[in-house]
């Protein structure tokens, strides 16, 4: 009589970060250069999805300030993050009305959930894949970038953050995945603001 087939193991549970991150932009300027880029492209009333939140919710607060009013649509895998957009909900309505954070793990985003946007920030793409992301199905962050590229509008904007300790590392590096991602993908390149990489998607 043959053994039975043991049942395959079920994945270990989602990966997500046990920390949080506080605003420190002489440490990671991106959050706070894309609002500025956002006042000198006079981006208004603009759909955005926004890759790591932080615990400060910088693009959010200030996107929803009067003078810009741009809808962000956040994602963060860290529960602590998710902690403080609850406080700041509650707290400060005003910027819920243009600001919202989806808590879990961008590397499962599903297509048929996602709007249009004017904008996206991938700045810390490759800073979060690895095995755990494997064991239950994860994109890669190629297909991730191809995926949210989809989503924006012809003329829209896509911005990295050369300045990840992801971009130029020696394996798996951001700066990889942009370049394969550049070929065929119906971009073109703008160029540098500050310490962000800027994109326009072909009209």
């Amino acid at each position: 009589m043959s053994s039975p087939v043991p049942a395959p193991a079920p994945p270990s549970g989602l990966h997500y970060w046990d920390a949080y991150w506080d605003h420190r932009p002489a440490e990671c300027p991106c959050d706070q250069d894309f609002v500025l880029w956002l006042d000198e492209m006079a981006v208004r009333d603009a759909a955005i999805f926004h890759f790591g939140t932080g615990g400060h919710h910088h693009v959010g607060i200030e996107c929803a300030r009067p003078d810009r009013r741009n809808a962000v649509l956040g994602i963060t895998a860290a529960p602590k993050e998710l902690d403080t957009f609850v406080e700041l909900a509650i707290a400060r309505p005003d910027v819920l009305r243009h600001y919202n954070v989806l808590f879990g793990d961008i590397y499962l985003l599903n297509s048929r959930l996602l709007p249009v946007f004017d904008v996206v920030t991938l700045f810390h793409l490759c800073e979060f894949r690895g095995e755990k992301n494997d064991a239950y199905g994860g994109m890669t962050d190629l297909d991730l970038t191809r995926l949210l590229t989809d989503h924006v509008r012809p003329g829209g904007h896509i911005l990295f953050f050369p300045g990840s300790y992801a971009w130029a590392r020696a394996n798996d590096s951001a700066k990889d995945v942009v370049a394969a991602w550049e070929e065929g993908a119906g971009v073109e390149r703008v160029g540098l603001s500050r310490s962000l990489l800027v994109y326009r998607k072909a009209a």
